[in-house]
């Protein structure tokens, strides 16, 4: 793959258009594309929460009995997971920027269809399109890569891949208001407020892409890789509904893991492939994935089990006995921790490398769970151990972007980060099953109630465990230098004014200069 010019021809409409090639010709605010590209994140994470404070109420609110009525939050997992890596590719192509347009506009028709939404199938609909938005993130750290000095772009980086876990905690506790207080369809107009807010903010702060891969689109390949992954994740997903051992749920599995053997096979021979296998397999990139399967893990668990913890009565002598709202704020100090810890783990990173960060976040993943073992008899004691995860997690989700671009090419960087996202997705959909399986397993009952025993929630802290450490040893074999990509992420000074003077634009080849000079 080679890095593409991107205004080869100033007639040419397919790269980019007269607007796009205006907009280049202004300098370009550092500082307000990172704010802009953090404010995305936040809003695509946050619509990945959106309905969960509405579970309970869902099979009322729609007419449909509970199994059906959990699509509505399965759907925008699929749809994430999915779609992620495929716009990821498509904004390699054909622009980041562009890409991240049309996914916002695609949440906020989403939001408009589901806020007019009263039976489950719009509703449906609605959530997968939402589910989309999560595509914003990678693609945003990739924009991160191409357009920051690179003594900018550690903490950048570190900012943005916040935003998956900043989202959904603090807009936990907002979708709770609104569930308790607000007709439930207010939260889709708060939903396509925020997609507004965040086009305009896109397209008037972030530049046009111009760094582009040659080839074209693998239909074939992103076909195949949504069937394979969707059967995957589904049969995941809904085996504990299902039965593990049922036909839908082994069709589920083991067709989506045969459609994907076929897709790598095909992968490997296409001169232009959806995600270049070769690359994905290197041993620092295919690591680091594996990695974050266990930090996605990690992470989803404790927006599992906590919040049953907290919400269960304690008239069974082993809930806390909050309510929804109470509950969703004592999860709340994990996100923000996220995010007031990308800085320090930008340091980190800039000083002792990513490996390091990642290797120290699952750590104290670690040591949050062991702590969890012992400590679950209190408010506080939660909090203690979701805001010690919220730590672990913000040192990790920041390296593991920056693993990525070291050992890809720039022209597959958007592709690779949206591969990674996957992985963490993957991760926390094993998480939902495992650990739905253990507290459903072992409950204790008082009157007519029924919660999970002690006994359950240890052992999920248990499997939490087991899994940071697993992916604590996946880090410890990533290597501490990699073979460096000829393709630089930021372009030189020769290249800015030979891909920018065909557009006419003067002024920016000279900003470009000074930039670089800094």
């Amino acid at each position: 793959m080679h890095v593409t010019d991107a205004a080869k021809d100033p007639d040419d409409q397919t790269w980019l258009s007269q607007r796009e090639r205006a907009r280049l010709s202004r300098p370009t605010n550092q500082r307000a594309v990172v704010v802009t590209l953090a404010a995305t994140g936040l809003v695509a994470a946050f619509m990945m929460t959106l309905m969960t404070p509405l579970v309970p109420e869902l099979p009322q609110l729609v007419s449909a009995d509970a199994e059906d009525a959990q699509w509505a939050i399965t759907v925008t997992l699929l749809a994430a997971a999915a779609a992620t890596p495929i716009a990821g590719r498509l904004g390699d192509l054909y622009g980041k920027q562009r890409m991240v347009l049309i996914l916002l506009a695609l949440v906020l028709v989403g939001s408009v269809v589901a806020m007019f939404a009263n039976d489950l199938v719009p509703l449906i609909v609605g959530r997968g399109l939402q589910g989309l938005g999560i595509g914003v993130i990678p693609l945003g750290v990739s924009i991160l890569r191409d357009v920051l000095h690179p003594d900018r772009l550690g903490s950048a980086v570190a900012l943005v891949s916040a935003t998956l876990g900043v989202g959904g905690a603090v807009g936990l506790p907002v979708a709770a208001v609104i569930s308790q207080y607000l007709d439930w369809h207010y939260l889709f107009v708060l939903s396509g407020v925020l997609a507004v807010a965040g086009f305009v903010l896109v397209l008037v702060f972030v530049p046009p892409s111009t760094l582009r891969s040659e080839g074209g689109f693998d239909l074939v390949g992103a076909i195949g890789f949504g069937l394979g992954l969707v059967g995957v994740l589904l049969g995941v997903s809904k085996g504990s509904t299902w039965g593990w051992t049922s036909p839908a749920t082994l069709g589920s599995i083991i067709g989506g893991v045969v459609v994907l053997v076929l897709w790598g096979l095909f992968e490997l021979r296409h001169p232009s492939p959806l995600i270049d296998l070769r690359v994905a397999a290197r041993r620092t990139v295919l690591l680091t994935n594996l990695a974050s399967i266990t930090v996605g893990f990690a992470f989803f668990a404790s927006t599992v089990v906590l919040p049953q913890l907290l919400e269960s009565p304690t008239a069974t002598g082993v809930g806390l006995g909050q309510d929804m709202l109470i509950a969703s704020l004592c999860l709340m100090p994990s996100g923000l921790v996220m995010w007031a810890m990308s800085p320090v783990a930008a340091r980190l990173t800039a000083a002792r490398g990513a490996r390091v960060s990642l290797l120290l976040g699952l750590s104290i993943i670690v040591v949050s769970y062991v702590i969890g073992l012992f400590l679950m008899t209190e408010v506080w004691h939660a909090i203690l151990v979701s805001t010690a995860v919220g730590f672990g997690v913000g040192f990790a989700y920041s390296s593991m972007p920056n693993l990525i671009m070291g050992a890809v090419p720039a022209t597959e960087t958007a592709a690779s980060n949206g591969l990674n996202s996957v992985m963490r997705t993957l991760g926390s959909t094993i998480a939902s099953a495992v650990l739905g399986v253990v507290l459903t397993s072992n409950v204790v009952t008082v009157g007519a109630v029924t919660t999970p025993s002690f006994d359950a929630f240890r052992i999920a802290f248990g499997v939490s465990i087991a899994a940071a450490v697993v992916g604590v040893l996946l880090t410890a074999f990533i290597p501490r230098h990699h073979r460096a990509y000829e393709d630089a992420s930021l372009p030189d000074a020769g290249d800015l004014e030979r891909a920018l003077a065909r557009t006419g634009s003067v002024s920016v080849v000279a900003d470009s200069r000074r930039a670089l000079a800094e």
